[in-house]
């Protein structure tokens, strides 16, 4: 893992490029301890920060190609890379190292953009062609490593692996983008390729980008979800077909593919470690690593004292069965209220979630490790999210729904959207805006309902949400490239290309980083999502048993307290937490002295919000406070200038 940063521009010295490039690196020296590199010349600079997994006492980077065309920096682990390598030497290429950045660079060499497909791993490169002077960059297929970018007023463009990076080059405003706060205030994020500030953006999943010295960008996808034959659907349950040959099949090849990930995703020349909670996914990360050959594994929980939060027991089965010398972090409201600054510093922009991932990050990189796995995808690829059941079935009866008069269903909106509780308003949403399965499998991610999230904005920032509409931004290009896909392919989708991408690969990534840790996601692999995504959905998904195919590829390697548990969703416990040791905090963020320093919000809504809360006993409010509070906090550290 390392932190990446480029300047290109034919406008700029040489001293501009390089001051620009070593402030950027010198904001991320959290994401690479162990090393620092620059390459400045002919109208470009590179830079980076490494934390060295593999051949750590090679692998310098920006490197160069044998000839001195290309420059390359990479942030991200390319785990195939001894197979690449082998390729690569067959066909004429000499490497002096063990690391994957020199394999990548001899790929780009060899295949140029045409070897992205060939990569298995998390990453996003960029790569600078002093020949052709063009700048090519990538990042990874479900957008694992982040990679931001902005343009220069008169030609130029600047990226790095974090929006504080861009900020402290000195040449990009702070100005925050009033469109992006009404899209936050509706899913808890910034969809990509928005970001909070204005000017800059994120490079989406599986797309690539050019520019040339004079600043001309294009972008493009480079994946997409593979193309399927409407014939090829099998329905049905899995259960159904358990008797069947192509059930054990379908069993069979999962196992084995999944075995496969296991040790990709194990390597490393540095200590391995992995996350367990105690649920599914991570239980059948933490049993593949063992049982492909993983050796003196280090396991990490998080466990609470109150009771129906923790997950402890069964982290400490699982451990226990499958033998891992297994770690926990006993975490209290009281630490995180006092860990409250560390946590808002590690935001590169505001998120409403991710405190968990940063003191499981905490948790291994105290234990001892460098690399840990996590279990993240699995719900996405085998339908463990409540959406997977609750969709279809409004879909199927929104035929029904639009038979009724015009008037009538304008009324029961009216009355939903009307109501205290958020449930029914974000009810009224879904019936008032959705048309079909994709709009209804978007909406499902929704935080604040249509009108409350209108009435917390002031007017300017209104305006954008009301030109911007109610509906996620991917609405008008994921239908296209989705095609025929079935129901649960379409909601995989949308699981995999917004909540997953948005929220929890980015919370991953800067959480994990700030404690300098590399944090692997082997169930996410594109290999292992390209070819389950082929697979009928009946093989894969029973509606009766939570990730049916997961636990069926698995269920000899686990005990069986953890097959048969009911799904727990792992969450902290916030909706005590805030009414107790975090209220000062919170008190602090809804003042109304506090929310003068947000002109985009309306003071007095946020206000009455916060004071509903606090006085009522509404247990699922609490998301969308916190929520609402991490966006109020980041543009306080904005206003103190505490963001770079």
């Amino acid at each position: 893992m390392c932190g990446i940063a480029g300047f290109i521009s034919a406008k700029a010295g040489e001293e501009e490029l390089e001051r620009a490039v070593a402030q950027m690196c010198a904001a991320m020296q959290h994401r690479g301890p162990d090393d620092e590199g620059q390459f400045v010349g002919q109208g470009a600079a590179l830079g980076m920060r490494r934390l060295a997994i593999f051949d750590p006492a090679h692998g310098k980077q920006p490197m160069a190609s044998a000839d001195g065309r290309y420059w390359l920096v990479l942030n991200g682990a390319i785990v195939n890379h001894p197979e690449l390598r082998s390729e690569l030497a067959r066909l004429g290429h000499v490497f002096r190292s063990e690391c994957d950045t020199e394999v990548l660079l001899a790929a780009y060499v060899q295949w140029g953009a045409a070897c992205l497909p060939r990569l298995r791993g998390m990453f996003a490169f960029a790569v600078w062609d002093t020949r052709a002077q063009v700048l090519f960059a990538a990042r990874d297929a479900l957008g694992i490593k982040p990679l931001y970018y902005t343009r220069r007023p008169g030609g130029g463009l600047l990226f790095a692996s974090e929006l504080r990076a861009l900020v402290a080059s000195g040449q990009v405003s702070r100005e925050l983008d009033p469109a992006a706060l009404g899209e936050y205030l509706a899913w808890s994020t910034v969809p990509a390729p928005r970001t909070i500030y204005n000017g800059c953006a994120a490079l989406l999943p599986g797309h690539r980008l050019s520019c040339d010295r004079l600043g001309r960008v294009r972008t493009e996808p480079w994946w997409q979800f593979p193309e399927l034959d409407p014939r090829d659907a099998q329905r049905g349950s899995g259960k159904d077909l358990v008797d069947t040959a192509a059930h054990e099949t379908f069993r069979r090849h999962l196992r084995s593919r999944l075995e496969e990930v296991a040790r990709l995703y194990a390597r490393s020349d540095v200590p391995l470690g992995a996350f367990l909670s105690g649920g599914l996914d991570s239980s059948a990360c933490v049993a593949l690593l063992r049982h492909t050959g993983a050796q003196q594994l280090k396991t990490f929980s998080i466990v609470f004292d109150e009771a129906g939060y923790s997950e402890e027991n069964s982290a400490k089965v699982t451990a226990e069965a499958l033998g891992t010398e297994h770690h926990e972090l006993r975490l209290t409201g009281a630490r995180v209220a006092a860990d409250l600054p560390r946590i808002l510093g590690c935001f590169d922009q505001p998120g409403g979630d991710g405190v968990n991932t940063y003191y499981a990050s905490l948790a291994a990189k105290e234990g001892g490790v460098t690399v840990a796995v996590s279990g993240l995808g699995g719900d996405e690829l085998f339908g463990g999210y409540p959406s997977f059941k609750d969709v279809p079935k409004l879909a199927r009866w929104l035929p029904r729904w639009r038979m009724l008069p015009v008037r009538l269903r304008q009324l029961i909106v009216a009355r939903l959207r009307g109501r205290a509780d958020m449930r029914s308003r974000l009810l009224g949403d879904w019936l008032g805006t959705g048309r079909d399965i994709h709009e209804l499998a978007a909406m499902r991610r929704r935080s604040f309902a249509e009108t409350q999230r209108l009435a917390l904005l002031a007017p300017e920032a209104r305006r954008h949400a009301e030109r911007l509409g109610p509906l996620h931004p991917l609405i008008d290009s994921l239908p296209l490239e989705l095609g025929s896909a079935d129901d649960f392919q379409i909601i995989s989708a949308w699981e995999l290309r917004s909540y997953m991408s948005d929220i929890l690969l980015r919370d991953s990534d800067s959480f994990s980083m700030a404690h300098s840790l590399e944090l692997r996601v082997p169930l996410i692999d594109s290999g292992l999502v390209e070819w389950l995504w082929a697979q009928p959905t009946a093989l894969k998904y029973d509606p009766r048993v939570t990730k049916w195919g997961l636990a069926e590829a698995t269920r000899d390697l686990l005990p069986r307290a953890i097959l048969e548990r009911k799904k727990q969703g792992f969450s902290l416990p916030f909706p005590l937490w805030m009414r107790g040791p975090l209220r000062p905090f919170l008190e602090e963020c809804f003042s109304l002295k506090t929310l003068g320093e947000c002109p985009w919000l309306t003071a007095s809504v946020a206000r009455a919000m916060w004071e509903h809360f606090i006085n009522g006993n509404d247990s699922r409010a609490w998301s969308r406070l916190w929520s609402l509070a991490m966006l109020i906090a980041f543009c306080q550290r904005r206003v103190a200038g505490g963001l770079q």
